[in-house]
């Protein structure tokens, strides 16, 4: 198995930019592509890894709480060390480890979206209003971090290198100290993205990266909105009794792994048990193996396969996070079954209803509950439309998309399945977990991030099976219509939004001039200005001191673009709205 570099303090990857002369600073990006390929084994002595930069020279990091904290943690043997390019370039090629608490999910947040918009709305621009409430140093922080995101913007991806990310690095952490934890969160995870994208790691998402700038610029406009939360607050419950109802692997882009299990209580109330700590992919399925907090011996992944556990005395935060401490004792007890109480009646809610009133935040982020038939194209889901199945993650460490083919092989199987929204991929969802009748009718039960189902354990392709396990399951799903591609107009302005941010403001200023009447000749007349604005301020250029033409304020087209980005996911919802509700 590979070794994956650890993550690292934001300040240390910074500070290690910060030493190389401007000659080295040069060759930072070329050396970080070939750090990629650098054989990284696990230290001889302690914590840490071995990074094997050439025949005589080596990277060692070392660990502590599996992060890489201060700055004499890395050590080169090159004779320019520490101002040397291996040691710059290992821990700019390493993930950023997070100054806050990890979430569950860390999916990205959606794009902040106001209420569906008539379309003879004004641009939904954010409230642009100064709160009372951060502190100078606060708003000094939080414009810094603004304005390197919006050197992130205008380049794109692929003009976004390492001495820029070092920038927003220091940036972040500079809005930690500041106490804006949820803004520094964010500018850490601009960064890693932008360095998983240039690394062409497969779990890259450009709608998450745009989903975070987004964000970061709604900040910026509503401090008060950016401290957040160093670390999430938990009270002690008395007894909790829980039944799984499925377990998913995490990898964020903040350096951390592991797994997150999603319970019920007897009420239907959900909670999320996790074990996600420092780590790549590789980690996931020793965190499956975790126990359950308490000293019973069923394993996360146990409970979240129809376990159950009765807990005294844990410790749960208010969003249903459920944590360990000396106090926490549990047992094992018997569980149920996803056609049984109280998981039933997550599927019993009509799927436009959950579409409609879907949660983004808190241990059901944005799940939803479906039956249905597999067809062709997705699933043909019963009393809803026909949606296509995506991977959640396409690492090959994660059998999600294997799994996703050998089910699209078997059309006319009926499944009951957990999903997620995505919000940056209209007419699909996120296949989480399923379950169908196996050859011997028997419910089979998988958790698609990790277990690696077989046709052995599929129906005869002539039986369909049914989804649920109880006498008065569901009918089989009747034939449904897809839920429709976007208006081309909408999904194009779509594309041009995530288009800037991968090629950066040149893509912008050369997007489509016709785009605007195309909106507006189909009644979208907010995305008409949304569209014109983006590639207005994209293409103002004007002369500097020396009387060269350079692109003009940063901020007007980080605006701009923030006010589509936004325009464009309410837009999106309120088609898909009204496709589920058929």
């Amino acid at each position: 198995m590979t070794t994956a570099l650890p993550p690292v303090a934001a300040e240390v990857a910074a500070a290690a930019l910060d030493l190389l002369p401007a000659r080295l600073r040069k060759r930072v990006d070329a050396t970080v592509t070939k750090a990629a390929a650098w054989p990284v084994e696990p230290a001889a002595d302690g914590p840490g890894v071995r990074v094997l930069a050439a025949e005589d020279t080596t990277v060692t990091l070392t660990t502590t709480d599996g992060v890489v904290a201060t700055a004499d943690a890395a050590v080169c043997t090159c004779l320019l060390a520490p101002a040397c390019l291996h040691r710059a370039a290992v821990l700019s090629a390493a993930p950023l480890a997070a100054d806050q608490e990890p979430a569950v999910a860390e999916e990205p947040a959606e794009t902040p979206t106001p209420p569906a918009l008539p379309e003879d709305a004004t641009a939904p621009v954010p409230d642009q209003g100064i709160p009372a409430g951060p502190s100078p140093a606060q708003l000094h922080a939080l414009g810094a971090l603004q304005q390197v995101g919006e050197r992130v913007l205008a380049a794109g991806v692929g003009g976004t290198g390492a001495v820029v990310r070092a920038e927003l690095v220091r940036a972040a952490h500079g809005a930690r100290v500041a106490g804006l934890h949820r803004a520094a969160a964010v500018g850490l995870r601009i960064a890693q993205r932008v360095a998983e994208a240039r690394a062409d790691d497969p779990g890259f998402r450009l709608d998450a990266l745009a989903a975070d700038l987004a964000e970061l610029f709604t900040l910026a406009l509503r401090p008060a909105d950016a401290a957040g939360t160093a670390r999430r607050a938990y009270r002690q419950a008395g007894q909790l009794r829980l039944t799984g109802l499925f377990t998913e692997p995490v990898v964020t882009a903040s350096g951390y792994a592991g797994v997150a299990t999603y319970a019920l209580a007897p009420d239907g109330t959900p909670y999320t048990l996790a074990d996600v700590r420092p780590g790549g992919p590789e980690r996931v399925p020793q965190a499956a193996a975790a126990p359950v907090p308490g000293g019973c011996a069923l394993s996360l992944r146990e409970l979240g396969d129809g376990g159950g556990v009765l807990m005294t005395a844990p410790a749960v935060s208010h969003d249903g996070r459920v944590g360990g401490g000396a106090g926490v004792r549990s047992v094992s007890v018997q569980g149920t079954g996803w056609s049984e109480e109280p998981a039933a009646a997550l599927w019993r809610r009509p799927p436009a209803e959950q579409f409609a009133s879907v949660d983004t935040e808190g241990p059901g982020e944005g799940l939803l509950f479906l039956d249905g038939t597999l067809t062709s194209s997705g699933l043909a889901v019963t009393d809803g439309p026909t949606v296509a199945l995506y991977a959640p993650d396409e690492r090959p460490e994660l059998p999600y998309a294997e799994n996703l083919r050998l089910l699209a092989a078997h059309p006319g199987l009926r499944i009951r399945l957990i999903a997620r929204v995505v919000p940056g991929r209209p007419g699909g969802v996120h296949a989480l977990a399923a379950q169908w009748t196996d050859r011997t009718g028997a419910p089979l039960r998988a958790d698609l991030g990790l277990r690696r189902i077989h046709r052995a354990d599929l129906p005869d392709p002539a039986d369909p099976g049914d989804p649920a396990d109880s006498a008065d399951a569901d009918p089989p799903a009747t034939p449904s219509a897809p839920v429709p591609a976007l208006p081309l107009e909408l999904e194009l302005l779509r594309r041009a939004v995530e288009r800037a941010v991968a090629g950066g403001r040149a893509v912008g200023a050369a997007g489509d001039a016709d785009l605007p009447r195309r909106l507006r000749a189909v009644g979208l007349g907010t995305g008409a200005e949304c569209a014109r604005a983006l590639r207005d301020t994209a293409a103002d250029h004007r002369p500097d001191a020396l009387g060269r033409m350079v692109p003009a304020d940063p901020t007007a087209y980080a605006r701009a673009w923030l006010t589509a980005a936004v325009y464009v996911a309410a837009a999106t919802r309120s088609c898909l709205a009204a496709a589920w509700a058929g």
